[in-house]
């Protein structure tokens, strides 16, 4: 008769373990071509930097088609906002799709009133 210890073995369901793990970098989601370069084109024009906007859209797509949202409508609804508004909007959408412990942070930088603002000492 076997006893269980630390250094014994039991089934502890490492085959969804592995198939976690296994699938965790495989794309789940397929776009097309034309929505790829639309959201491309979009973010790349906003950051000037090609390699961010590719992360931006990957994640923008990722998450519209984890909501049941059509990427382009989410690209509409971005592209009538000011920078501003974007980057905290962007911020938020994509923490829809997060669990707790991965929030995205968002910049919130308050205006003063330069009459508050004289009054501070540096």
């Amino acid at each position: 008769m076997s006893t269980l210890n630390n250094l014994s073995t039991s089934d502890t369901g490492t085959d969804t373990t592995n198939n976690f793990f296994n699938n965790f970098f495989q794309p789940s989601f397929t776009v097309s071509q034309n929505t790829d370069d639309i959201m491309l084109s979009f973010f790349e024009k906003i950051s000037n930097n090609r390699e961010s906007a590719k992360l931006m859209a990957s994640s923008v797509i990722y998450t519209s088609l984890a909501r049941n949202i059509d990427p382009i409508e989410t690209l509409a609804k971005f592209s009538t906002m000011t920078t501003e508004e974007l980057n905290s909007y962007v911020v938020m959408f994509l923490n829809l799709n997060r669990v707790g412990t991965s929030y995205l942070g968002i910049n919130n930088a308050p205006r003063v009133s330069k009459y508050v603002k004289r009054m501070i000492m540096p």
